[in-house]
C-alpha cells in the first residue's frame, strides 16, 4: 500500500527531515568527500573506467555513505537494494540474492547496499562471497568500525575499502548554507553561535542539519541566539566514541604517544576526550601506570609512584573529583624525563631466556640445604656481598653455557644518569676482583 501511495505522489506532503530533503542528487553535490567524489577522486576514476566492483565504505556517521551508494547505483544503472545488518538475517539475504538473480537473468544488475555491515557475524558475511564472485550483486557495505577488525579476510579480499572522512568546518558550513537556501530563512544565530553549531555537529553532516532544525524550532520570532543561549537550547551530541571499538583504541594510543612525546597539553586534551566520552577511569589509570614503566622507567622512578597514587586517589574520591588525580598524573608523566631502557632490557632478557632453555645457574649461588647438595658443590665458595669491600663481590652469576650478558643500558636522562654511573663503577670493581684489565 505504501508503494501505491508513493507512486501516486501522495507522500510528498508528508513531513521529511531536513537532511532527507537536502540529500545530494549527484556526486558533485556531495560535500566533504572530495578525495572520493571530486574530479580526481577514487570513485570518479572507478566510474570513468566503468569498473565499480564491490566496495566497503568506512567512516563516521553522517558523512554520506548511504547517499553515495545510491548515487553510484544511478550512475552505473544498477538496481539499488538496501538492507541493514541490524534487522536482517540469513533468510532475508536469501530473498535479496534470489531477487538479484532474477534481475540478472533479465540483464539488470543489482547494487546491494548493506548498512552497518560489521553487525553481521562470520557465517552471514560468508554468504555474500558466492554472489560477489559470480556478479549477482555488487556489494557496497557501510561501516563505522575498522574493517580490519570487524570484517573477515575473505570478504575484504573481494572488496575495496574506501575511507569517508568526518566533515570539516567548511563542509558543515556549506550544508548549513544550503539549508538556509532551501528553507528560505537564515539561521537565527550570531557569528559566534554559528561557529558553535558547526563544532557541535562533530563532523556529522546529518547531525548539523538536525541541529539546524532544532534551532529554527526553538528560536522565538525575531530572536537571534548567542552561543550561550544556543548551548542551553540545543543539547550537544555525545562525542563519537565507542568504548569497545576503534575510537577507544585511537584515543588511548593518542594519549600514550603524547605522554611519550612530552607534550602535557596534548596529553591533557586526549585525556579529556576520553573522560568526556565516558571511558572507564580505571582503564585510563592502568594505562598511565603502563606509561610510567614503559616510557619513563628509571629515568624518574617516582613516575610509577605518582601513577599508582592517581589510581588510588580516584578509587578514594570517585567521579568527578577523582579525574583531577588522573589529570595530575598525566601532566607529571608527560613532563618527566623519558627512558625505555628497562623496557628494552626486559624484552631482550625475555628473548634470551626463551631461546636458551633451562640452563642451570652456577652452583656457587645455589642454596645447599642437604649434605648431598653440599657434597656436589652447591654454594661452594659463595661470597656474601655485604661482607665484601664496597658490598660488592663481583662474582659470576651467569649459567656457564650462556656467559655474561648485557641487557640494561641506562640513558643519560634523569635518574638513569646515576644508575649508569653505578653500573660503570660495579663493572670496574668486577674486573678488578677478577684480575681483568
Amino acid at each position: 500500500m505504501s508503494d501505491l501511495f508513493a507512486s501516486a505522489g501522495l507522500d510528498t506532503a508528508a513531513p521529511r527531515p531536513l537532511a532527507d530533503r537536502l540529500r545530494p542528487q549527484t556526486l558533485g553535490e556531495v560535500v566533504g568527500q572530495e578525495h572520493l567524489t571530486g574530479p580526481d577522486g577514487a570513485l570518479t576514476r572507478l566510474l570513468a573506467a566503468k569498473a565499480l566492483g564491490s566496495l566497503i565504505f568506512w567512516g563516521p556517521p553522517g558523512t554520506g555513505k548511504t547517499t553515495v551508494a545510491r548515487l553510484l547505483a544511478h550512475e552505473v544503472d544498477l538496481h539499488f537494494e538496501q538492507i541493514s545488518a541490524i534487522f536482517s538475517g540469513v533468510a532475508d539475504l536469501r530473498k535479496v540474492f534470489e531477487a538479484a538473480r532474477g534481475r540478472r537473468s533479465t540483464g539488470r544488475g543489482t547494487l546491494l547496499f548493506v548498512d552497518e555491515i560489521h553487525r553481521f557475524n562470520r557465517a552471514q558475511l560468508d554468504a555474500f562471497l558466492p554472489v560477489m564472485e559470480d556478479g549477482t550483486v555488487t556489494l557496497v557495505g557501510a561501516t563505522t568500525e575498522n574493517p580490519s577488525f570487524e570484517l573477515n579476510a575473505a570478504l575484504l579480499s573481494r572488496a575495496r575499502v574506501l575511507l569517508f572522512r568526518a566533515l570539516n568546518d567548511g563542509a558543515i558550513a556549506k550544508l548549513l548554507a544550503r539549508a538556509e537556501e532551501l528553507t528560505k530563512q537564515p539561521l537565527p544565530l550570531d557569528e559566534e553561535a554559528r561557529g558553535v553549531l558547526v563544532r557541535m555537529a562533530d563532523g556529522d553532516g546529518r547531525a548539523s542539519l538536525t541541529l539546524a532544525e532544532e534551532v529554527w524550532r526553538s528560536a522565538k520570532p525575531g530572536e537571534v541566539l548567542n552561543a550561550e543561549t544556543l548551548q542551553d537550547l540545543v543539547q550537544r551530541r555525545a562525542p563519537i566514541y565507542d568504548k569497545s571499538q576503534e575510537g577507544h583504541y585511537n584515543l588511548i594510543s593518542a594519549l600514550h604517544k603524547t605522554v611519550r612525546g612530552s607534550d602535557p597539553d596534548a596529553a591533557l586534551y586526549y585525556l579529556c576526550r576520553m573522560l568526556d566520552g565516558g571511558e572507564d577511569r580505571l582503564f585510563i589509570a592502568r594505562r598511565l601506570v603502563r606509561m610510567a614503566v614503559e616510557d619513563i622507567g628509571l629515568a624518574d622512578p617516582q613516575a610509577l609512584v605518582i601513577a599508582n597514587a592517581a589510581k588510588d586517589a580516584f578509587d578514594f574520591l570517585g567521579s568527578p573529583e577523582g579525574e583531577l588525580a588522573l589529570a595530575q598524573a598525566t601532566v607529571y608523566l608527560a613532563c618527566a624525563p623519558k627512558s625505555n631502557a628497562v623496557y628494552n632490557a626486559y624484552k631482550a632478557a625475555t628473548r634470551v631466556a626463551k631461546e636458551n632453555g633451562s640452563l642451570p645457574p652456577p652452583r656457587v649461588i645455589l642454596n645447599a640445604p642437604t649434605k648431598l647438595m653440599k657434597a656436589i658443590g652447591y654454594g661452594d665458595s659463595y661470597r656474601y656481598d655485604h661482607d665484601e669491600p664496597d658490598a660488592f663481590s663481583g662474582q659470576d652469576y651467569w649459567p656457564e653455557k650462556l656467559g655474561r650478558q648485557y641487557f640494561y643500558e641506562p640513558t643519560d636522562r634523569g635518574m638513569e644518569t646515576r644508575y649508569r654511573e653505578r653500573l660503570a663503577y660495579w663493572e670496574r670493581l668486577r674486573r678488578e676482583r677478577r684480575g681483568e684489565d
